[in-house]
């Protein structure tokens, strides 16, 4: 009995391994866009935007929430930016202190806080100027919009490189 209880407990160690292992390079990566160029590219999931882009110094990488619209998040056809992301420069030194290991130097009263982050999250569409705080009733229509089912009744689904 016990031989069996190791044997089904390997099995299923193997496979967790083996599912989590096939995923492991798409989940280190997210898709961002590169205004100046107007073409994604793909870094790091943790890289706080806005990022170096790809042609030059300029912090012009946002955050691309791409999609597919046939339900098949590797049918590239079907691929399209859902919208653009990126935190307000004092967000994001607070998020790159956070990563590197060094919290602020400040009180802690000077940090952002969780549920004050999302005033300084800013999103867009693609095609649009504005940047809007993730907590404004704008943000929250431009973040579910497409969510909506197609003509043939397929939800989009979020896509990673």
């Amino acid at each position: 009995m016990l031989v069996l209880a190791v044997a089904l407990l390997a099995g299923a160690g193997f496979r967790f391994a083996r599912f989590f292992g096939e995923r492991a390079p798409a989940d280190g990566l997210a898709y961002y866009y590169d205004l100046s160029e107007r073409k994604l590219f793909a870094a790091p999931r943790t890289s706080v935007p806005p990022i170096r882009g790809i042609n030059d110094g300029e912090l012009d990488g946002m955050r691309a929430i791409v999609i597919s619209t046939s339900d098949n998040p590797k049918d590239k056809a079907s691929q399209k930016i859902a919208y653009l992301e990126k935190y307000s420069t004092e967000l994001k030194q607070q998020l790159e202190a956070m990563q590197s290991g060094q919290e602020s130097a400040g009180p802690a009263g000077s940090r952002i806080s969780r549920s004050a982050a999302q005033s300084f999250t800013l999103v867009r569409r693609l095609n649009d100027e504005t940047w809007h705080a993730a907590n404004s009733p704008e943000a929250e229509k431009i973040m579910t919009e497409w969510q909506v089912g197609g003509p043939d009744g397929k939800t989009p689904v979020v896509c990673a490189p």
